[in-house]
């Protein structure tokens, strides 16, 4: 009799619907205007460089194009050559569109530099015999005067020789950071974001902004004990995947 009970209660228990909570029934209360949603994913189609996406979503939704397709399509030339590790290429075209990004910024123009010198070593560890004396060469000329100005320089420049004395498939962490993709990522997001403040633009998609609040709104709420489901996704298909290249939305 007891085990005959114990059964017909699991049955019961898992044929019964999950009570939903009620910050869930909230939030499906809240209908967000569709002009809303299609202004956040024109803002980050643009800010975020995908001219040919912006300028087909902004004609079928109707709305005018926030930047000049070129100007985009310009931003996202050179952070396509980033993420190929084409970076001499990368400092023509900014050059090019924005003369004074890299001028009034030595931080990011040592970045570039140094991405640089990491993509010459790169092509000699993966060359059989390959000669470095390239990198040692652009490493004297173009980094070693820059170095002494600021210790992080410095520190991100000895990092990166060291990439010439230790064997590429036995580096540790540290170093073998610096041939991952997600450095050309780092150093692309830069760019990107130096243009579009030199061309007095947001800096950042709103969508990036909406999402830190959301996050600061959640840890505030439960660091106040407000009653909340354990976990809030954020309602987004692959939330924890970097999709084109692109760093995370929270950073």
């Amino acid at each position: 009799m007891v085990s005959l009970i114990a059964r017909m209660t699991s049955s019961t228990a898992s044929t019964t619907t999950p009570l939903r909570h009620a910050f869930e029934r909230r939030v499906e209360d809240v209908k967000p205007l569709k002009s809303d949603i299609n202004a956040l994913i024109l803002d980050y189609l643009t800010t975020e460089g995908y001219p040919s996406a912006a300028a087909k979503f902004s004609k079928e939704a109707n709305l005018r194009p926030q930047q000049e397709e070129e100007s985009v399509r310009a931003r996202q030339a050179i952070q396509h050559f980033i993420h190929l590790g084409s970076i001499q290429e990368a400092i023509d075209a900014l050059n090019d569109l924005e003369p004074q990004v890299l001028d009034s910024n030595p931080s990011l123009h040592f970045a570039l530099l140094r991405l640089q010198l990491v993509e010459l070593i790169r092509k000699c560890n993966n060359t059989p015999g390959g000669d470095i004396t390239p990198a040692l060469t652009f490493a004297t000329q173009q980094l070693a005067p820059r170095a002494p100005t600021n210790p992080e320089f410095l520190e991100d420049l000895e990092r990166t020789m060291a990439l010439l004395v230790f064997p590429p498939d036995n580096l540790e962490p540290q170093l073998a950071a610096l041939l991952k993709p997600d450095l050309r990522r780092e150093v692309a997001d830069r760019v990107n974001k130096a243009i579009l403040s030199c061309q007095n633009q947001k800096r950042d998609a709103a969508i990036r902004n909406l999402v830190r609040l959301r996050a600061w709104a959640e840890n505030s709420a439960r660091d106040a004990k407000i009653d909340m489901p354990a976990h809030i996704d954020l309602g987004l298909d692959g939330d924890n995947h970097q999709e084109n290249g692109h760093e995370p939305m929270i950073t």
